[in-house]
């Protein structure tokens, strides 16, 4: 297959990379499409042992893609909905496909999975990372969870840290992200690839020399978290989040102020809370 919004790479090591660096690897729905059936090869190829997700350019992903040109035309060929009031059961449809169905399959994709996540992480960027089983970050990478369609947050962070950030709405250090349980190795920017891609190559001979104890293992820990309600509840949420956005009259903000995401307000409060993060020592590993 040709790819056009992603790079795939396979290998003993396969590479999955967002190839949309002009929108700082915004989601289109081609985008995730495109994962999708990366992914699918890459669980196909006898030779491929884990595979590595990552961002080209500036960031990892600024999260979903809410309104450029190429990928509203993609849309209307495809037959996807729009926002129109008309569309909304067809709407709930194709979100259902894409920023659930997409991401609990990649969650459990039977070889591992690594996210090297570096520059922005936002919204849709946070869902594709939060899927995959092991995230490896930049010490400069910013995430900014939200209630989104794949609202994994709670178990991410825990619920108590979940309600802090997302109540207060601001972006987060690679540090938070490390100490609360979301990522779990960070490293300086220029080291990130090197280190990430050496850990997937001992992953994958790990996998390669025993699929199915690497897979097992994998999956039951999934069933654990399932046991405990994981799927349920992201399905519960993915219901409560199509009723509040079928319940908005309009944006929150506007497209210069950050949209869905309000970025210049999780900047704000971001900077109103540095003080507190650095003698935390949550700035750093």
């Amino acid at each position: 297959m040709e790819y056009q919004h992603i790079l795939y790479q396979p290998g003993k090591v396969a590479r999955i990379v967002l190839n949309r660096p002009r929108f700082l690897n915004a989601q289109s729905f081609l985008m995730l499409e495109e994962v999708q059936q990366a992914f699918q090869e890459a669980l196909k190829d006898p030779a491929c042992g884990v595979i590595v997700l990552s961002g080209a350019g500036k960031a990892f992903s600024v999260g979903h893609d809410i309104g450029t040109e190429e990928d509203n035309a993609y849309r209307e060929r495809q037959g996807y909905a729009t926002l129109s009031v008309l569309d909304q059961p067809k709407l709930f449809e194709d979100w259902r496909k894409l920023y659930v169905d997409f991401t609990l399959a990649w969650r459990n994709l039977a070889k591992p999975t690594v996210a090297m996540v570096h520059g922005y992480c936002i919204f849709g960027g946070w869902m594709v990372a939060a899927a995959m089983d092991v995230v490896f970050a930049a010490e400069d990478a910013k995430f900014l969870p939200g209630f989104v369609e794949y609202f994994s947050q709670p178990w991410d962070l825990s619920p108590r840290r979940a309600k802090e950030i997302l109540l207060e709405h601001r972006f987060m250090t690679a540090g938070e992200a490390y100490h609360y349980g979301f990522v779990n190795r960070i490293f300086p920017p220029e080291r990130l690839e090197e280190e990430t891609l050496a850990y997937a190559e001992r992953v994958a001979d790990n996998y390669l020399a025993d699929p199915i104890w690497t897979r097992l293992c994998k999956l039951t820990i999934n069933h654990m978290e399932d046991a405990m309600g994981f799927t349920t509840e992201i399905e519960g949420a993915f219901n409560n989040f199509c009723l509040m956005v079928g319940t908005r009259a309009t944006l929150p903000a506007k497209p210069s102020e950050g949209g869905f995401a309000r970025t210049d307000m999780a900047r704000r409060h971001f900077e109103l809370s540095r003080p507190w993060i650095e003698t935390a020592g949550l700035d750093k590993a």
